[in-house]
């Protein structure tokens, strides 16, 4: 879908999860987006202001509930921030000609081909493109990790005449991610030796394989596989969270590895160095960082580090917690301008141009309200 270049676009939000809260706060920051409603799977949010449900004063939006009343309310594009896809839905919005950005477990859609096929056995690829087709509307998923990690790990090879490996870490304390279906996925707080462990982690998280092909597709580079590796760190005592249990000897770190293999060598990989605890066997030493190394001439070694902003109390747990939402759905408010411009069919970020990645300069004001429309309403008010 076009708009006019000075026109807000107008956005549709479903989810008001972690992401999805901190987005509704931020949306307020990007004077060229206009929120004109938000879908809720919970009954209890339905009907509600989105602002209330954000933690903000009353913004005039209600939160509404059907697919359907996305489509009647026609924006330009609906913004994606649930815990894990809802395929069904992006085929009705995109054959109703509304764009897409994603945060939930899309980059290219290898991932979802292999681990989450559709009941027909065809690759959700090819059935999401031929919705944007009949639709002229454009899918896209983003994120910071994977997402804009991986770009990171493209643009530093931009001064190397030979490359020869090309890592992208993400070196990081998850405990602040307060999303315990999440955790139970991955097989947190299982015991390390539990046969069904391996499984869980590389299914929940193969997402991460999708950013290696999409980096390699950056440099024309033909993979033969990739591969998956893990090494496990097991709880060397009871640990409560307050949000979250682990017992001793259940998982409560990780180190794995997504490596893409030319003739047996690793050449483009993505690494997940997770704790929820330091208190594990064996241990890593979490930078708090995404890190991106590059094997070549010359070598590259980068940390990407994030911080809240001055005068944020950095003793709160809250703040990184905000934080790490943030970066998660930032990349793609950012992108919507760019995706919205796009022609239709899925786009990846090898194809995003480089103003897709770029942020907003602060406005005259701070204020951390959505910009929202007094004249454009939302359906089920």
């Amino acid at each position: 879908m076009t708009t006019t270049p000075d026109a807000p676009i107008r956005l549709f939000q479903v989810a008001t999860g972690n992401v999805g809260t901190e987005m509704i706060k931020r949306i307020g920051q990007h004077p060229d987006l206009e929120l004109i409603g938000v879908h809720c799977y919970s009954p209890e949010k339905v009907g509600r202001d989105v602002g209330e449900l954000a933690g903000l004063d009353p913004i005039g939006v209600t939160a509404t509930g059907s697919v359907a009343e996305i489509i009647a309310a026609k924006p330009d594009v609906v913004t994606f921030h649930g815990v894990f896809p809802d395929e069904e839905l992006y085929l009705q919005v995109l054959e109703a000609g509304i764009d897409i950005v994603t945060t939930a477990d899309w980059i290219t859609g290898h991932h979802r081909n292999a681990n989450h096929p559709h009941p027909s056995g065809r690759p959700w690829t090819e059935i999401i493109e031929e919705a944007c087709q009949r639709g002229g509307a454009t899918f896209y998923g983003t994120g910071m990790n994977p997402g804009l990690c991986q770009i990171l790990g493209v643009v530093h090879t931009a001064d190397v005449a030979e490359i020869e490996n090309v890592t992208v870490i993400e070196s990081v304390d998850v405990s602040c991610h307060h999303s315990a279906d999440t955790w139970r996925e991955v097989g947190y707080g299982l015991p390390v030796d539990d046969p069904a462990l391996p499984g869980m982690l590389e299914k929940y998280t193969s997402v991460f394989a999708d950013s290696v092909w999409m980096m390699a597709d950056c440099f024309g580079l033909e993979l033969d596989e990739v591969a998956f590796s893990y090494e496990l760190g097991a709880c060397t005592e009871d640990i409560d969270l307050g949000w979250y249990q682990l017992p001793a000897g259940s998982l409560g770190a990780n180190y794995l590895k997504y490596q893409g293999l030319v003739d047996g060598v690793p050449r483009v990989e993505a690494h997940l160095e997770w704790q929820m605890t330091p208190h594990t066997e064996p241990k890593w030493d979490i930078q708090g960082c995404y890190i991106t190394k590059i094997a070549g001439d010359p070598c590259i070694y980068s940390k990407h580090m994030i911080f809240p902003k001055p005068g944020t109390d950095f003793s709160s747990v809250a703040a990184f917690a905000s934080i790490g939402m943030t970066v998660t759905g930032l990349p793609a408010l950012n992108a919507i301008r760019s995706v919205v411009a796009a022609p239709p069919g899925i786009l990846t970020s090898a194809d995003m141009p480089l103003r897709g990645f770029a942020g907003r300069f602060a406005g005259p004001t701070t204020e951390a309200q959505p910009s929202t429309s007094a004249t454009s309403g939302t359906p089920g008010r």
